[in-house]
């Protein structure tokens, strides 16, 4: 790879979600692959701007001496030979905290994902609790590589090592990751890592792009940069923050936000599109003139930043004017409930969704709350507290109230 090439490698191309159960180490294993600690899992933007999307960014690199898995690395310079290393790709590991709130992305945010690592501590029995919920939800995502990552090799016996390996491979038949590499690692003491990032590069390819597409970003972020007692003529948009999933945005471009600003008229809720020009663009860290999908970005807007202030655009869809999805006020869903109810300490089996039912409904980056007003074979029709905006065949997440919180009973495909 030339100079040049990697100079222009400011975007990260794919993202990766990481996924697995309470304590088996995901925590680590990015600190180890992206060189940061996970409090610092935000996109840092030039003038103070942070978006908080749950990303850690990291350059995976090869040295042009070393041989066979040994040549794979996040550094710069080779250890070893003191040489600078090749940069082979740029990715994102998609990290979303809390278990409710990890599913929930998983199943919505699957546009966003391009693969998976799938972690398993190898000191625990396989598979545990969640470890089976979160491989049904990458196979109802859609995400179709994966690497299973045993981590804690050094925590165990050689013997134990290899009976928890074949445990893995006895949960995985069957499924369709049946043929998925299982690498095992100690990311506490970064054994093997040079071999799973190698793993990575050859299991995980980036997605090929069509920027020709009309572009769709979706809204995690929204937020005002002026400080308190800024003079008007200082004065700058609001920013967005999210992840552009197809197409491409430049400055300059003209773009319309949906659902927009959603307002109450006549005792009745009314979404109102909100139009902007694209003033500046940031992608891990640096300026850009466009940013294309793989990695978190930041738009800056001509937006009144009053709009956008404190995430209240957050869950809104930017794309060019006339050419996003629609806006729904009701949905009717296909649905595809799960046999049991993720996060719950107890294995409650799932009932059936029912007539006056309040449900917690999550798509892309928004969420929002559905009345069940009609009951179907298979599908529900719901009223929505707040608009949202979305493609027919969409997923949606639907998650119940079980006890004091919302459990992820399954997803429903938006019908016409």
């Amino acid at each position: 790879m030339t100079e040049k090439k990697e100079s222009k490698a400011k975007q990260p191309e794919m993202n990766i979600g990481l996924v697995g159960h309470v304590d088996h180490g995901k925590t680590t294993l990015t600190e180890r692959l992206s060189g940061k600690w996970t409090d610092t899992h935000s996109e840092e933007l030039k003038r103070g701007i942070t978006i908080r999307l749950g990303y850690a960014d990291t350059n995976f690199r090869k040295c042009p001496k070393c041989k066979g898995e040994e040549a794979f690395t996040v550094k710069e310079k080779c250890p070893k030979h003191n040489v600078a290393t090749k940069l082979l790709r740029t990715i994102s590991f998609v990290d979303a905290p809390g278990h409710e709130s990890l599913m929930a992305t998983m199943l919505s945010g699957s546009t966003i994902m391009d693969g998976a690592l799938l972690l398993v501590a190898a000191n625990e029995q396989c598979p545990q609790p969640q470890t089976r919920e979160h491989l049904i939800a990458l196979e109802i995502s859609g995400i179709k590589n994966i690497v299973v990552v045993q981590n804690k090799i050094d925590l165990v016996t050689e013997e134990r090592a290899i009976k928890n390996y074949n445990d893995i491979k006895k949960f995985l038949k069957g499924t369709a990751y049946e043929k998925a590499p299982i690498i095992p690692i100690s990311a506490q003491h970064g054994v093997n890592v040079d071999f799973l990032i190698k793993t990575i590069e050859e299991t995980l390819p980036t997605p090929k792009r069509n920027d020709k597409e009309d572009p769709m970003m979706f809204i995690a972020r929204s937020f005002d940069i002026n400080k308190p007692g800024s003079h008007p003529s200082k004065l700058q948009g609001g920013v967005l923050g999210g992840a552009l999933v197809k197409g491409k945005l430049k400055v300059g471009d003209r773009i319309e936000l949906r659902p927009g600003h959603v307002v109450e008229e006549q005792n009745k809720m009314v979404a109102k599109p909100l139009f902007a020009k694209i003033t500046s663009a940031i992608t891990g860290g640096n300026a850009v003139k466009e940013v294309v999908p793989g990695g978190s970005i930041g738009i800056l807007t001509s937006l009144d930043p009053t709009v956008v202030k404190s995430d209240s655009l957050t869950g809104n869809v930017v794309g060019f004017p006339g050419k996003l999805p629609p806006v729904w006020y009701n949905l009717t869903l296909e649905t595809h409930l799960l046999e049991r109810v993720v996060g719950s300490q107890e294995e409650l089996n799932v009932d059936p969704i029912k007539i006056n039912e309040i449900l917690m409904l999550n798509i892309n980056s928004a969420a929002t709350v559905g009345f069940v007003t009609e009951l179907g074979k298979n599908q529900f029709k719901c009223r929505l507290k707040l608009p949202i905006c979305a493609d027919i065949g969409g997923k949606v997440t639907i998650s119940r109230r079980v006890g004091t919180r919302f459990r992820l009973i399954g997803f429903g495909v938006i019908k016409e």
